[in-house]
């Protein structure tokens, strides 16, 4: 049934209102030169991708879709590629005008990259991106306390910082061209009589889905219609910035972290041209939001004004649109007292679900992990008929909890020890548990997580 022959038909449509149109489609819309096939939202296109089953009625912004993806991000982009990867197909909501490739960058340790290969996408980052031999530890004084080899500790161990920016458009460009909606920001979420989950988007859309997978970050409202508080935030701030050099970067591959009383820093190479660097420090609120990077620069450097001169040197070289201050925060999933991570048809994914502090560097690895364990359980019970989608959430849930919980809170303890601000108590860090205590293996150990590929 010709899509634009039921276009020009919306006043013979109308005469019905409760008239139903099944429409069964597997033409792409590219096949089509009619621009009319385009739903316009403000200045930005929504392209309405090929599907298997849709219902049309009087009513153009109203439609019906199998598997809703809410949220562009790592987790959302990553669950999409995996499901794509299966034969089966989403949409994903995102609510920006493109791509929030905004920000910094991430570390990704060998259970992140084992979750990109199994994406499919691992080669392509890893051609762009630095791999990472060891670790330094050194006090705000610049005398260094430790050093490590990632490879002496493990030699399956990799580790590469990775633009976000980079990161996401890698993983948009393996989905159709029509698979991201942007300028999609929900309004609001209902749960209708037959089970399905309907969204009302801010320009009026409304769309009935099947099943609702929601990776909208930390400040989830799908998360918080199930029920989960918000995020606790722990104390601590952090300035994220990535510093770019034309010339080439001078820095050897290494992470370079340096502990103060109450703060703490750190620095990596990602490219040949350009450095992460963070400053986090202890705060008793978030505070307010700011945006200036003028303001951001000078706060930082004004954390580490008398420390090594390589820290201020990369706040002055970071480029206005990639310098950040964030608060950081985590949801601690306690045993039967959290909400389960799905409901129905409905469940969540990555920092929806678990934020965490960044401490540890698992945040992206877990929300990768997260889609690839989520795309193997859903796929089976799409395609084999023997479990429903519910049970399928329910052991996702199941099978994610006992990594997730313990993760969150290792990682928050990690940066409570780390922001310590007593002079007596972080002597004895920099004299005698780091130099003399630390190990890299179990500090590492978290890093291995198997699955088989998809």
């Amino acid at each position: 049934l010709h899509i634009f022959f039921l276009q020009k038909k919306t006043n013979f449509m109308a005469l019905s209102s409760s008239t139903l149109l099944l429409v069964k489609s597997h033409i792409s819309l590219s096949s089509f030169s009619n621009p009319s096939l385009y739903f316009r939202r403000g200045e930005t296109r929504l392209r309405v991708r090929p599907i298997s089953l849709s219902i049309i009625n009087a009513r153009a912004d109203e439609r019906k879709e199998d598997i809703v993806i809410v949220g562009a991000g790592i987790a959302g982009l990553a669950t999409a590629v995996s499901l794509q990867r299966l034969g089966i197909r989403t949409l994903v909501l995102e609510q920006g005008e493109s791509l929030r490739t905004g920000g910094t960058s991430l570390t990704l340790f060998k259970n992140g990259w084992k979750a990109l290969d199994a994406i499919g996408v691992g080669n392509d980052l890893r051609s762009q991106f630095l791999e990472i031999q060891g670790m330094a530890i050194k006090s705000e004084d610049g005398r260094e306390l430790r050093s490590f080899r990632f490879k002496d500790e493990d030699e399956s161990q990799e580790v590469r910082a990775v633009e976000r920016r980079v990161l996401l458009e890698t993983l948009a460009s393996r989905l159709p061209p029509d698979a991201i909606s942007f300028s999609s920001k929900l309004a609001n979420i209902e749960r209708s009589e037959n089970g399905e989950t309907l969204l009302k988007l801010e320009d009026g859309i409304r769309i009935s889905a099947k099943i609702l997978i929601a990776c909208d970050g930390i400040r989830s409202p799908v998360a918080k219609l199930m029920g989960f508080p918000e995020p606790n935030y722990v104390g601590h701030c952090a300035f994220r910035g990535l510093a770019y050099f034309p010339e080439g970067q001078p820095f050897e591959p290494k992470v370079n972290y340096i502990y103060g009383k109450g703060v703490r820093a750190g620095y990596v190479p990602v490219s040949e041209t350009k450095v992460y660097w963070f400053i986090c420090y202890n705060s008793s609120s978030p505070g307010p939001k700011i945006t200036d990077p003028s303001i951001l620069r000078q706060q930082a450097e004004q954390l580490v004004k008398n420390w090594p001169t390589e820290l201020i040197n990369l706040i002055n070289l970071t480029p206005d649109d990639t310098i950040i201050r964030t608060s950081l925060v985590d949801r601690w999933l306690w045993p039967s007292i959290s909400p389960p991570a799905s409901t129905g048809s409905i469940v969540l994914v990555g920092d929806a679900w678990h934020p965490m502090t960044p401490n540890l560097g698992q945040g992206a690895c877990c929300a990768l992990e997260d889609s690839i364990v989520l795309t193997k359980k859903l796929a089976e019970a799409i395609k084999s008929k023997r479990t429903s989608v519910e049970d399928a959430f329910k052991a996702y849930g199941s099978e994610r909890w006992p990594r997730i919980f313990p993760l969150t809170v290792r990682a928050y303890l990690v940066g409570a020890l780390l922001q310590w601000d007593n002079p007596v108590i972080c002597a004895v860090r920099d004299n005698i548990v780091v130099p003399k205590l630390v190990r890299l293996g179990p500090v590492l150990e978290h890093t291995n997580f198997e699955f088989d590929p998809l």
